[in-house]
């Protein structure tokens, strides 16, 4: 009778401490990080940031990695607050807060600034000697233009649309990994990306093709996209960035930013820069991708011209960035 009873006092003890481990695990709030298409450099930096072992460790707080088809799907679902966190290029977060994004009135003025990440910039590959030289020699051509719902989409409608071709052109939406396979199998004749470089989907269409980039600096020059486009910078993919591609290319980049919706609690926001801006944080990050060896609480504020979010500016003026 007595090992009766002390089983059962051993059974309820186990049961109250079960108990209380999912009931305190479940005061865990989850925070959703919007990333992007495989492929892509968006969804490094979500799943980064989830599996980074002191975010894991966070008491109350739980990071998700969220896919998704780029910058516009998560500049609208962080406003809306299905994101609490996402990545977002700068120039989508402008025209959201400003309601000028393409057929979409909407004033996206929730989505707030929580630091820089890097420079994205637009590639357009093509086939080496294949005879286009600018994106007016893309009219006819079947293009791989990103994801729909992506930055790269929205960039590429955008830069053609104001070169005239958009609807010129045999449009093909489609992530950059499946370009970079369709664009093997001669079933595109160029593909468009914005996102760093070196991209793993360059390097694949490289890896069975002889290719070239295009020079969107001069096309974005002559036909004075820049005027009315004054957020994008302008630089160069630099000779030897990719196979067989032996000269600089000009181009031009957007700046990926790191985005909270206004709503998150500012503990969260300021405890998660204070950890992914922290020595261990920064290493972390920079060993995801090379993408990332300019993130610093140096360069957190810049490139940013629309509001941070409350805590993001204490941290920021905290560190002395802002």
């Amino acid at each position: 009778m007595r090992n009766k009873y002390v089983t059962i006092i051993v059974g309820l003890f186990t049961f109250v401490a079960l108990t209380f481990v999912f009931s305190t695990s479940s005061f865990a709030k989850m925070y959703t990080f919007g990333g992007g298409p495989a492929g892509g450099t968006f969804q490094v930096v979500a799943n980064g940031i989830q599996v980074f072992k002191p975010v894991k460790e966070l008491d109350g707080i739980k990071v998700k990695a969220q896919t998704s088809a780029g910058s516009v799907e998560n500049l609208r679902k962080t406003n809306d607050g299905k994101h609490q966190f996402s990545t977002v290029y700068s120039g989508h977060v402008y025209k959201g807060m400003n309601g000028q994004m393409p057929k979409d009135p909407k004033k996206y003025d929730k989505v707030m600034a929580v630091s820089w990440l890097y420079g994205a910039p637009a590639q357009l590959v093509v086939r080496k000697g294949g005879g286009i030289k600018s994106v007016k020699d893309l009219v006819g051509k079947k293009v791989g233009v990103g994801n729909a719902g992506s930055g790269a989409f929205a960039n590429c409608e955008l830069l053609f649309t104001h070169m005239g071709v958009w609807d010129k052109i045999e449009r093909n939406a489609m992530g950059y990994n499946d370009a970079a396979a369709a664009f093997g199998n001669n079933q595109l004749d160029a593909f468009w990306l914005f996102t760093a470089f070196p991209s793993g989907a360059v390097i694949m269409a490289a890896q069975t093709n002889d290719i070239d980039l295009v020079d969107l600096d001069a096309d974005a020059k002559a036909s004075g996209f820049y005027d009315k486009n004054p957020y994008f910078g302008q630089l160069s993919v630099p000779a030897g960035t990719y196979r067989g591609v032996d000269h600089d290319t000009p181009s031009f980049q957007d700046s990926a930013l790191w985005v909270a919706n206004a709503d998150v609690p500012d503990d969260v926001v300021y405890k998660l820069l204070e950890l992914v801006y922290s020595d261990e944080g920064l290493a972390h990050m920079k060993a995801q991708k090379k993408t990332f060896k300019n993130m610093s609480l140096d360069t957190g504020a810049t490139n940013i011209v629309t509001p941070f979010h409350p805590c993001a500016e204490k941290f920021c003026k905290e560190k002395g960035n802002l």
